[in-house]
């Protein structure tokens, strides 16, 4: 059960990270916390927690708290503001097309379907980006990371 101990920094993870029972997945808590205080280089963010702020929707609330504090490295921070990015901009889009659609008498039915393929569109973009980012690739996207960077790390970093 030590892989599912508390950090050093009373963060739940993976202990150390690796999924075999090799030499460091055998050491006990107390053995980490040594090798933690003799070890000054950083340690490399595990990916499980990169990966869950791309998570649809449910992402946005780890990378706003991400901010908040305004702990982390520059990846995650990157990563984090690109969360928010992208679900603000799905959620202020998904409620205009919807009220739209709501008081339109005109075409509802085309805004319904325009909704439903920008809501697919988050959906695929978030995919695409975990998978990127288990592959080792950049966390970037183009337009949204550059927006990312002027507008919110401006006003959470």
């Amino acid at each position: 059960m030590e892989n599912f101990e508390p950090k050093e920094n009373w963060e739940w993870g993976m202990g150390s990270g690796e999924w075999g029972a090799g030499e460091q997945g055998s050491r006990g808590a107390g053995e980490q916390a040594e090798q933690g205080e003799n070890n000054n280089a950083p340690s490399p963010i595990p990916k499980t927690q990169l990966l869950l702020h791309l998570v649809p929707i449910l992402g946005f609330f780890p990378s706003l708290w991400t901010l908040y504090r305004g702990q982390g490295s520059r990846e995650r921070l990157a990563i984090s503001r690109l969360s928010i990015t992208l679900a603000l901009t799905w959620l202020l889009s998904y409620l205009l097309l919807s009220t739209g659609a709501a008081t339109s008498d005109f075409f509802p039915l085309r805004l319904f379907i325009l909704n439903s393929f920008l809501t697919s569109g988050y959906f695929l973009v978030s995919v695409w980006l975990i998978l990127r980012l288990m592959q080792g690739k950049s966390g970037r996207l183009p337009g949204f990371s550059n927006l990312a960077e002027r507008v919110l790390g401006k006003y959470l970093s």
